[in-house]
């Protein structure tokens, strides 16, 4: 074991680097299928210490074993790859280490394809990498040690396709410790890849819970790459240059703070608003848990300090669950998706008329399937202009365990209908084919103590360093209190019928099978107005879809925002939701869409209307 697992919670010294200059750290993914070019750019375009990226979501690591099924070892992402034979050598050479989670399921695998690279370019890099997530191969011995997280079923193991635990940063650590020039992990946090140098570089204790949040709170703001630069911003409007925005860098000093910024002569912006944005993608309640600390972030101050550059700071710290989060995905059986459009007047009956069809022509009844979904999506116009708003969608989903019962009986009893049902008839979409697998998220809890980590650092004389870190954090006991927020009236006086995205931004996302929506006000008086206004209640009636379902309100008042944890909404997760948008990427946008009474004093000029009318035809 090494050093970094021993009962000293301080990081072994030895190769710490003297410096306590902020280390600058920069992101070159945000998911698997981001810019390829991200890595030259960042190390072309300035400065920086440290290259990290995150190539894997929930999603991705059912993607990357359904990959590793057809080709083993294969299981990574292989567009880190392709980076690192652009930038290896300048990275080398200016001594900038390289941090990702790019291993997905074979981080071995992962760091043999980089070795070749090296290799082929004449070079010979330190290449370390980082295992012990991988639980599926475990699971005989493990599966009575998981806990149901939030109550969800845990399915049948002997049906996982993948079972990761979410680590943390000290196997990075370590191996940085040990010269390593790159390294590679598998299931490390998104978070993890940028605490992990910063506490290196730092030399920070395993007990540095102020420090370690703060460099959680900077890797959550970079990870998902230019979401804080401009990209997917509510107030996009403002952002220049967003055909091309560029990536991020966070500045992380000694006391955890951080400086967010973007390299020089790159499009997009670095604002208080960006990063606001951004620290409420993905999130539950204030704490944000994780496997080194638990992050307050009802305690984040974001300041802005020039152009593109935004500081972090006062960010607090707590001992980490000792659980570990573990994400199963389940092979959840076979899916058929088909839609069929509905044109012009008459549309429900024209609905009624496909479905009923579908079910004549089907050789199945609704009840021979493990679930039926139809909707009717109603985005026609009244005296429509074009063809497609004169469109409206019947929409079918179907899931059963039997592929041939969702393939071609499915498919072909929908488009038998062409010329035998509603006029108009034509598909959205592909045609008639077989039904397509589909996982189900199955997320759980284990004992930290039962998921170490196993570090490999290959030398180039062939004697490599292994060690095992383990994942349990030290025991502490520690209050964290929110810093008073100053109280401000909500404001009264005349409204106008407005959009809500008039005075506030949203980002919204997947957890799980849950959705998270955060919203942000950019002064005081607009968050008071927004705090008293939107309950749980308001926002079902606003979210019609949402109605039924559990909603947690989480109050950020430090960062004028409000974060909503929708239980449910997108089903079994990602890869067996049957919304439209199975991420919810776009609720935030919907919620802004909606039309309610603002204080014409919180209103920018162009939605003020003297005359009382709604402003419908506002920006």
């Amino acid at each position: 074991m090494s050093d970094a697992a021993s009962s000293d919670p301080r990081v072994p010294e030895a190769t710490t680097p003297s410096s306590t200059a902020p280390l600058r750290i920069a992101n070159i993914s945000g998911f698997y299928g981001d810019r390829a070019s991200a890595a030259k750019e960042m190390v072309d375009g300035g400065p920086v210490d440290v290259l990290t990226g995150d190539w894997l979501a929930e999603l991705t690591m059912l993607i990357l074993a359904r990959t590793q099924a057809k080709r083993p070892g294969g299981g990574y992402a292989r567009t880190f790859v392709s980076q690192m034979e652009d930038v290896m050598g300048t990275c080398l050479d200016r001594g900038i280490k390289v941090v990702t989670n790019a291993g997905g399921l074979d981080p071995d695998g992962c760091a043999d394809a980089v070795a070749e690279v090296a290799d082929r370019l004449g070079l010979s890099p330190t290449i370390a990498y980082v295992s012990g997530d991988n639980l599926l191969n475990r699971m005989a011995d493990l599966a009575g040690e998981l806990r149901p997280f939030e109550g969800n079923d845990l399915g049948d193991p002997t049906n996982y396709m993948s079972a990761n635990a979410y680590i943390g940063c000290w196997g990075i650590v370590d191996a940085l410790q040990q010269g390593a020039d790159i390294v590679i992990t598998g299931r490390a946090t998104d978070a993890a890849v940028v605490c992990g140098p910063a506490a290196w570089h730092h030399g920070w204790r395993r007990d540095d819970w102020d420090q370690l949040a703060g460099a959680v709170v900077a890797g959550h703001v970079i990870e998902c790459s230019t979401q804080v630069t401009g990209g997917n911003y509510s107030f996009f409007q403002e952002i220049p240059g967003l055909e091309r925005p560029g990536f991020p860098w966070a500045e992380v000093a000694a006391d955890g703070s951080c400086v967010v910024g973007k390299h020089e002569d790159t499009g997009g912006l670095v604002t208080v608003g960006t990063v606001t944005s951004q620290l409420l993608y993905e999130i539950g309640g204030p704490q944000y848990l994780g496997p080194d600390v638990t992050a307050h972030f009802d305690t984040i101050q974001v300041n802005d300090v020039g152009r593109d550059r935004v500081r972090i700071s006062e960010t607090k710290g707590s001992p980490p669950p000792a659980t570990l989060k573990v994400a199963m995905n389940e092979l959840g059986g076979y899916r058929q998706d088909m839609s069929i459009a509905l044109t012009g007047i008459d549309i429900e009956a024209k609905a009624a008329l496909v479905e009923a069809g579908f079910w004549a022509a089907c050789p199945y009844g609704p009840d021979d399937f493990a679930s039926v979904k139809t909707r009717l999506v109603r985005t026609d116009k009244i005296d429509p202009a074009t063809n497609e708003e004169a469109g409206a969608a019947w929409k079918l989903s179907i899931k059963d365990p039997d592929e041939r019962k969702v393939g071609r009986a499915v498919s072909n009893a929908v488009i038998e209908l062409a010329l035998a049902n509603i006029p108009g008839f034509y598909g959205l979409g592909g045609g008639p084919g077989p039904g397509r697998p589909y996982g189900i998220y199955r997320p759980a809890l284990i004992d930290a103590s039962l998921v170490p980590q196993h570090v490999v650092v290959r030398r180039s004389e062939g004697d490599d360093y292994r060690s095992a870190v383990e994942s349990v954090a030290p025991a502490a006991t520690v209050t964290v209190d929110p810093p008073p927020v100053r109280i401000v009236d909500v404001p009264s006086g005349e409204t106008v019928r407005a959009p809500l995205g008039a005075v506030v931004g949203t980002r919204s996302g997947d957890k799980g099978g849950h959705a998270n929506l955060g919203v942000f006000a950019r002064t005081p008086e607009t968050y008071a107005w927004l705090d008293d206004l939107l309950t749980t209640v308001r926002l079902r009636e606003l979210l019609p879809e949402a109605a039924d379902l559990v909603i947690d309100r989480h109050p950020l008042p430090n960062l004028l925002a409000i974060n909503f944890l929708i239980r449910g909404l997108l089903e079994e997760g990602v890869a067996a939701s049957t919304r439209q948008d199975g991420q919810a990427k776009s609720l935030g946008e919907w919620l802004r869409a909606r039309f309610v009474d603002i204080p014409v004093r919180l209103l920018p000029d162009v939605y003020r209307d003297d005359s009382g009318r709604e402003a419908e035809a506002r920006p």
